[in-house]
């Protein structure tokens, strides 16, 4: 799992982009122009593609562990997955992990990652890429 140091949003958005705005300027920027909730979600899926189980080398958004990604008006984004199995020993790292890279995508404001085990998750919710990338096609 990797760490993130926390800095202020400001400070980060401005190094991602690379510009030499002033701080003030470049969230009079921001607010003009507000990242819609589908572009979030999109990067979110994005982020969530480089989030792997470490004993399955497969991410975890083609394993089919991520049910649902919400992101309501306010950015906040909602994320309801599961596991493998409920004894997973990743259980403690996977969340903060998902948690802190979902955290760091530009336009979100909170992120809520609820651990989920209904349905059950089984190898059928895997995309066809993760199962031909586990020899299971």
């Amino acid at each position: 799992m990797s760490m993130f140091r926390r800095t202020s949003r400001k400070k980060r958005d401005a190094a991602i982009s690379g510009s030499p705005q002033p701080a003030a300027a470049a969230e009079s920027q921001a607010a003009a122009s507000p990242i819609r909730p589908e572009e979030i979600k999109e990067a979110v899926i994005e982020v969530l593609r480089t989030v792997y189980d470490p004993e399955i080398p497969v991410n975890i958004y083609e394993l089919g562990l991520v049910y649902e990604i919400d992101v309501d008006a306010s950015n906040r984004v909602l994320i309801n997955m599961t596991l493998t199995s409920p004894g997973c020993p990743v259980a403690g790292s996977l969340i903060p992990e998902v948690e802190s890279k979902v955290l760091a995508v530009p336009g979100v404001k909170d992120v809520f990652v609820e651990l989920v085990w209904e349905p059950p998750w089984d190898p059928d919710r895997m995309s066809d890429a993760a199962k031909l990338q586990l020899g299971m096609f």
